[in-house]
């Protein structure tokens, strides 16, 4: 478990929390420190616009670092990873505000995370994302890529949704209420968790798949699955959107199909050497504390 190490720290990629109205201050005071330790500093060109700087176009700056940066919060990093994730570069967040699950550096940590980057005194750690896509009717497909989890709901909030459930070709479930999580281990402690589901070690190589109010006498429960196997979904006659770890959002029409397996490259994230999951399940979820 995060043997893997840097082959070299010379360049790093930054994209930046979009609605933090003090972030280019902040970009700027990280900047210096990195550049100080002799790092070269490249902000992709979307984040940088925001703040009036000039930027590396996103493609050539995922290629010439050694690892990315995502100041911002967790959905900052979760963007990253998905984007960057055919680079295989490792990414870690530098949280500019509350300490998150996956952005866990914060600002006044920099300092010592550069030093332990510099002393091999850190660890990759190697997530699970799903790999999936949606076939249309007509035959066309469309990919995505998530590290936390996909919801598949109706697009109207108040409306029920059915939703049809196949592994490996095998239909097992249908699912009548307002919606299904299919949930990474990084993700279970996200929508999955709310809605009733396991928490799953970060490392473990499986996913959840959890329904959300079910409209049924049945006995839905969450159902823990093997990362190599493959599920689909379909919404029977029921329009549906599968929204991507909460960012983006498909459309599933009436004859679509959404598959969804372990995706061949998980996504490596960075951390602190002391960094201890079960601190941060603790303080985040308040394990633990008196009543």
């Amino acid at each position: 478990m995060g043997q893997e190490k840097l082959k070299r720290i010379k360049t790093v990629g930054f994209t930046l929390k979009p609605d933090v109205t003090e972030i280019k201050g902040l970009y700027e005071k990280i900047k210096m420190k990195f550049e100080s330790r002799g790092i070269k500093v490249l902000l992709s060109e979307k984040s940088a616009k925001r703040i009036g700087f000039k930027g590396t176009d996103f493609e050539t700056m995922c290629k010439a670092s050694d690892f990315l940066v995502s100041l911002g919060g967790d959905g900052t990093l979760l963007a990253l990873v998905r984007r960057s994730n055919r680079f295989k570069k490792p990414v870690v967040g530098i949280n500019a505000g509350n300490l998150g699950f996956l952005a866990d550096v914060t600002i006044e940590e920099v300092d010592t995370f550069l030093e332990q980057i510099f002393s091999n005194e850190y660890r990759i750690d190697d997530r699970m994302m799903l790999e999936g896509y949606i076939k249309k009717k007509d035959g066309e497909k469309e990919g995505f890529f998530a590290l936390n989890d996909v919801v598949i709901t109706s697009p109207k909030p108040t409306k029920m949704v059915q939703i049809n459930a196949s592994i490996l070709g095998e239909k097992f479930n249908v699912y009548r209420g307002d919606g299904v999580i299919i949930s990474t281990p990084t993700g279970s402690t996200a929508y999955n968790l709310a809605a009733g589901g396991p928490v799953l070690y970060p490392l473990t190589k499986a996913f959840i798949v959890t329904p959300v109010s079910a409209h049924s006498l049945g006995n839905q429960r969450p159902l823990v699955v093997p990362a190599d196997f493959n599920i689909a979904f379909d919404a029977d006659q029921h329009e549906a959107i599968a929204t991507i770890d909460g960012q983006e959002i498909y459309t599933l029409q009436k004859g679509d199909f959404l598959y969804i397996e372990g995706a061949k490259i998980g996504a490596k994230l960075l951390h602190r050497k002391e960094h201890n999951y079960f601190s941060v399940l603790r303080e985040k979820l308040h394990w633990g504390d008196k009543l």
